[in-house]
């Protein structure tokens, strides 16, 4: 078994497998160097800002060649001028998790009983102030 082999296994299972590696054509993802892997995401995504800002290809040029349009060259100059490399790993974008279903209201909910969660969300709004759709705490109660 080769050396790409194993990285593409290990890429492909932590999700760091470029979703595209065929659509990068720089030319060092095109030589015979095997440190250069089109399939790893993060380096990609690195060689792509160096190739703009160190080596002066446009955003098009830089973001075209390595697989990702203009959008996308963005997004992960935005990440990585925010983060450093850390900012290159696909992370999920937007909220963290449930801003509403605090440990408080989870206990809350939980020394409800039974009732359906139209009653519960009803029953919580009422008592503690925080509206909670009723699909949410029906989600809650599955965990």
């Amino acid at each position: 078994m080769n050396d790409n082999s194993s990285r593409r296994r290990v890429l492909e299972s932590t999700g760091l497998a470029h979703p595209r590696p065929e659509a990068v054509t720089a030319p060092l993802f095109q030589s015979t160097d095997r440190f250069f892997f089109s399939l790893d995401k993060v380096q990609v995504k690195y060689e792509m800002l160096r190739a703009h800002f160190a080596e002066g290809d446009t955003v098009t040029a830089s973001a075209w060649s390595h697989g990702y349009s203009r959008a996308e060259f963005y997004l992960v100059a935005a990440a990585f001028d925010e983060a450093g490399m850390t900012g290159l790993l696909d992370e999920r974008r937007g909220r963290k998790g449930p801003t509403k279903l605090t440990v408080e209201v989870q206990e809350f909910l939980n020394g409800l009983g039974s009732c359906s969660a139209v009653e519960a969300a009803a029953v919580l709004e009422e008592q503690m102030g925080v509206r909670l759709h009723p699909r949410s705490i029906q989600r809650a109660r599955q965990r």
